[in-house]
């Protein structure tokens, strides 16, 4: 194999970190465009179809590429800051950029005055900690009149989606589920669907009984929950039996469902044997687990599991759970139960509610938030509308980020707006200084770059 060749720099005349700040001043003048309710357009050139206009600072920063190599890394170094912001907040790309961005500036400066970098590094992480502190002493609990106002802000200044945001939350509640959805329409559109939802669908297109919409709908349907791959179809024999008997429609939901028993479950569905669908269980892993755990408990069935001393082959009706209505799409299925379970799934979402205030992850906490969601019992779709794909892409990236806004607003409270609640922290940075150990922690009014935010042209 040919040798890989890597450059070397060596910044002893910061030359390097020069080219390093040139690339993200480029990403911060870019992108700042984009910022707050006022905010301009992009135009994104698309090689192999027509371009992108959007007004997302994140798809901005995705797109771009610079051909000097530490200026380039300059932009990856960014792009990290920013992406890290998105994926806890949901929303601040843009903001975190352009701080970012005085942050480095400013530090470049003290640098070039012979300060030691470590000591800078580690007073801009005690004062950051310090402000963060301050921040959560200013902010309060969001009003429900106020989830369209800070909806429509993040959209920007968009009350339609603000009101429509607001309509899903006051529908399911604040705990409750809200997805985006392409819509089929020039203009969008709000879905409330009662019962569980989930992302999975049928592992058979024969498996449909709708042709019209393509979804496998039953009604009284009995539902088997297996934690493990089906491969033997005599493994089924016994509940596909009283299935036949006593003629109700079964739903399996297991990890998998390989080929023969696949084959054997579709064959006897189209022979009008049976009435059957199947689908992979939602998530994986340990998620997977505790989801079929989560649909035993609000349709009142029992998980086939191994390590329970359950054997698929001892499965009788007695552990299937049951269903009002189900609907089982190529990429969906939806459970209504018929409300007997109530008490279970109250006592399961307590549970999962303790283990939201002990977690400290938030992709952990996203993750029991959708389950407490799916078992309140209902799930507000958005449906984003468009007269073209260019503009149905940017609506719904504003639509998702007005839609974090909000979520991250229920979940942690609301602070003054325009740059208010960062000029206010911003003078208290001298009081915090106190607290640092030593003239190089000291000495950076690096933290008061949070002043650029507010005068951003």
């Amino acid at each position: 194999p040919m040798p890989v060749y890597k450059d070397l720099h060596f910044n002893h005349d910061l030359s390097a970190t020069k080219k390093l700040q040139a690339g993200v001043d480029l990403v911060a003048r870019l992108v700042g465009v984009t910022l707050g309710p006022k905010g301009r357009n992009v135009v994104l050139a698309n090689k192999y179809g027509p371009p992108k206009i959007v007004n997302d600072g994140e798809t901005v920063l995705k797109e771009i590429e610079l051909e000097d190599p530490l200026e380039n890394l300059g932009v990856k170094l960014v792009r990290q800051a920013g992406a890290r912001t998105n994926d806890i907040a949901g929303d601040g790309c843009t903001t975190s950029i352009i701080l970012a961005q005085g942050l480095i500036a400013e530090g470049m400066k003290v640098l070039a005055a012979g300060m030691n970098p470590v000591q800078i590094a580690r007073g801009i992480g005690r004062t950051a900690d310090a402000l963060v502190s301050e921040l959560k002493l200013m902010s309060r609990e969001i009003e429900d009149h106020e989830i369209a106002h800070v909806a429509a802000v993040s959209a920007g200044n968009d009350y339609a989606v603000g009101n429509m945001i607001s309509e899903a939350f006051k529908r399911v509640g604040r705990e409750g589920m809200v997805r985006i959805e392409n819509g089929r329409s020039t203009v969008n559109s709000l879905e409330v669907v009662e019962g569980m939802q989930f992302e999975r669908g049928y592992l058979s297109p024969f498996f449909v009984t709708n042709h019209a919409n393509m979804s496998a709908e039953y009604t009284d349907c009995k539902i088997l929950l297996v934690d493990k791959i089906i491969s033997d179809p005599r493994e089924l024999l016994r509940v596909c039996f009283s299935a036949v008997k006593e003629v109700f429609p079964l739903l399996i939901i297991a990890e998998d469902v390989e080929e023969e028993a696949l084959a054997t479950l579709t064959r006897n569905k189209l022979s009008g044997m049976i009435k059957v669908a199947a689908i992979k269980a939602p998530s994986f892993g340990e998620q997977k687990t505790q989801c079929l755990e989560d649909i035993a408990i609000i349709t009142g069935g029992t998980v086939v599991r191994d390590d329970m001393g359950y054997t698929l082959e001892e499965a009788g009706k007695e552990f299937l759970g049951s269903a009002s209505k189900v609907i089982v799409k190529k990429d969906s299925t939806l459970i209504v139960t018929d409300g007997s379970t109530l008490h279970a799934v109250e006592k399961r979402v307590a549970q999962i509610k303790g283990q939201v205030e002990n977690s400290k992850e938030t992709y952990q906490k996203k993750i029991l938030g959708e389950r407490i969601a799916r078992l309140s019992g209902a799930i507000a779709i958005i449906q984003v509308g468009a007269q073209t794909v260019i503009e149905l892409k940017d609506k719904k990236l504003r639509i998702e980020d007005a839609l974090n806004a909000t979520m991250a607003a229920i979940e942690e409270g609301v602070v003054v707006g325009g740059g208010c609640s960062l000029l206010r922290l911003s003078q208290k940075i001298d009081i915090i200084k106190e607290s640092l150990d030593n003239l190089e922690q000291k000495r950076p009014g690096v933290l008061g770059v949070i002043l650029i935010l507010v005068y951003w042209p």
